[in-house]
């Protein structure tokens, strides 16, 4: 008999951004789901009402999307499921595993209060535990877990290893308020479970979670999934990652102009590994992936390899996908967007544009020559190389130029006679040339600029820079 299909899930609660590190998880229950055709389920935990927005769930969306994390069926919403999560603590309290409890608010604060006072422990027990019925107020109430108060929880979990937690360290959690909505910790057990989520991969600050919601899933007679608690993520100086250290949300980082490519394989190696592998496809990372490669201490946010991971994506892409995330890129930025004649010149020179640029602002800097406009304005290193002599090698220059076959082979022909006739090297003819084409002195190859802009744009270059007065 074969095994389950795998089904993975991914639950952040819409209060703002798609943090870096929920778009990490996210990217693990992804790769892990794909990597063995199994489903990969988007729920939103937007029960807090006060904080969730329609604007962050759009905003999560949003970053999965250009993450390129694709969710299989419809988008959950646990609010809208309150319903069976209360349906299901009735089920436990009429079965006996939980029991409605009328200590008011008041009563569990002094009981803490007193307690921390005298070095007790401050888990509160209720005394309405085991009372009868007949004993019941007619009074407001919560509906209570009977947690096991003797003996040990056991989580065995993939990346931690064997977890085990003592019962009496364990309160027997509210299933339901004194209003009858459900909390958080019943909505998650009651949603996985319906969901058919078999792997729970999620951060570490959930895994003395794991140990309380065990007791529902124990208590409901239901299989219990497997669990994968991952390390956080650290700033560079080992701290728990805030805004000082630069970007944490996933739109930031498509607004620096880092494709989406690069960030799933910096964020998959963030944390995980497959032996010493670092740059790789998403079909390697599907193939890869495993809980086992998981460390278990924290990993460390590094812009340096994040930067070079990107630029080595930029450098592998087809030329189509990277032009289409540049338009992706430009519309976050709120940037101008291209005109198809600058798309279709850009695709032209992708070959010499994407080579070692580590972001898309780069490669469209490189891509100033085709961007700009005749006639191109100069920056201040461009006007100091069209100096008075410059100016005249660009005059005597044009005649070569239009009668030359325009290939790269016969422009560098053409080039290399032109600078022995003129008694110097080509490289004295280049920074001139560079600054006519491009007006920047750090330019691609002139003969790559040429081919691209054409023969009639770039001797309309020339001969603008040529007449010009610096």
């Amino acid at each position: 008999m074969s095994a389950a299909p795998v089904v993975t899930r991914f639950a952040p609660s819409p209060t703002g951004y798609l943090h870096i590190g929920g778009a990490r998880t996210a990217l693990f229950n992804w790769l892990y789901a794909r990597g063995r055709r199994g489903q990969f389920l988007l729920r939103i935990e937007d029960t807090d009402r006060a904080r969730s927005t329609p604007e962050a769930t759009a905003a999560i969306l949003s970053g999965l999307d250009w993450l390129g994390l694709d969710h299989d069926g419809d988008v959950i919403s646990q609010f809208d499921r309150a319903h069976r999560h209360a349906e299901i603590a009735q089920q436990l309290l009429a079965q006996g595993a939980a029991y409605k409890c009328f200590a008011p608010q008041e009563e569990i604060a002094a009981f803490r209060e007193k307690a921390k006072q005298e070095g007790r422990s401050t888990l509160f027990q209720s005394p309405w535990r085991d009372a009868s019925p007949d004993t019941h107020p007619d009074a407001p109430f919560v509906i209570r877990l009977k947690t096991p108060r003797d003996g040990e929880t056991v989580i065995e979990d993939e990346v931690q290893g064997r977890v085990t937690i003592r019962n009496d360290q364990l309160d027997d959690m509210i299933l339901l308020r004194s209003d009858g909505t459900p909390v958080y910790m019943l909505a998650v057990v009651v949603d996985d479970h319906d969901m058919g989520v078999t792997h729970v991969i999620r951060g570490d600050d959930h895994l003395n979670n794991a140990a309380r919601q065990m007791g529902i899933y124990t208590a409901m007679g239901w299989p219990l999934p497997v669990y994968a608690h991952i390390p956080l993520i650290h700033g560079p100086d080992g701290k728990k990652l805030s805004k000082r250290h630069g970007a944490l949300g996933v739109d930031e980082y498509q607004k620096l102009g880092y494709p989406a490519a690069g960030m799933r394989n910096y964020l998959a190696r963030l944390g995980w590994s497959h032996g010493d592998d670092e740059f790789f496809t998403d079909a390697q990372a599907k193939e890869w992936f495993d809980l086992s490669g998981i460390n278990k201490a924290p990993a460390r946010l590094d812009f340096k390899k994040l930067e070079n991971l990107c630029g080595q994506h930029i450098a592998a892409g087809e030329d189509a996908a990277l032009l289409h995330d540049i338009d992706g890129y430009l519309a976050a930025a709120a940037l101008p967007a291209l005109t198809q004649a600058k798309k279709d010149a850009m695709l032209r020179g992708m070959y010499c544009l994407k080579e070692r640029s580590k972001s898309f602002p780069e490669l469209l800097e490189k891509a100033h020559f085709i961007l700009a406009d005749s006639p191109v304005d100069m920056d201040e290193k461009a006007q100091k190389a069209l100096d008075p002599v410059s100016r005249g090698i660009l005059v005597k220059l044009t005649p070569q130029l239009q009668s030359v076959s325009w290939t790269r082979e016969d422009l560098e022909g053409a080039m290399a006679e032109f600078a022995q006739a003129q008694g110097t090297k080509f490289g004295k003819i280049a920074g001139p040339l560079r600054a006519a084409l491009a007006g920047r002195t750090v330019t691609p190859s002139v003969f790559d600029m040429m081919l691209v802009l054409g023969r009639e744009e770039a001797i309309l270059r020339i001969e603008q820079a040529a007449a010009s007065e610096t």
